[in-house]
């Protein structure tokens, strides 16, 4: 019966603990931030980007800013419409050359607003 009492005990402490870790932790945010779809967009821009890295960044919502989020569903839409991942898996682009433009002008766009908003803040 002792060796009961005591299984019980700490099987309960065990499962206690368990309990709080899960209630006192936080789930884990990614906050894609400007910097992040500018490296992703040079990167596209390179030829240096995996489909996976793309749909990572790009499938992620940004809650945190309107303006980012834009420019993110943009991205889903230049996708959607010029991307060609089957000639990138056999080592062409990702993008026709029409996306490319986009994808170069969406770039100039956000650095662009970007500079704007260092000159603000000084």
């Amino acid at each position: 019966m002792a060796t009961f009492l005591l299984t019980f005990v700490v099987c309960l402490l065990i499962c206690g603990f368990m309990v709080a870790a899960l209630l006192l932790s936080r789930t884990p945010r990614y906050r894609t931030s400007a910097d992040d779809l500018l490296t992703l967009l040079d990167e596209t821009l390179e030829n240096r980007v995996s489909e996976a890295r793309w749909h990572t960044i790009v499938g992620y919502p940004i809650r945190h800013d309107p303006y980012l989020e834009n420019v993110r569903r943009r991205c889903q839409v230049i996708m959607d419409e010029y991307g060609q991942p089957w000639r990138f898996e056999q080592g062409g682009a990702l993008f026709s050359v029409t996306g490319l433009e986009e994808i170069r002008a969406l770039r100039e766009h956000l650095t662009a607003r970007l500079s704007l908003n260092d000159r603000r803040a000084f």
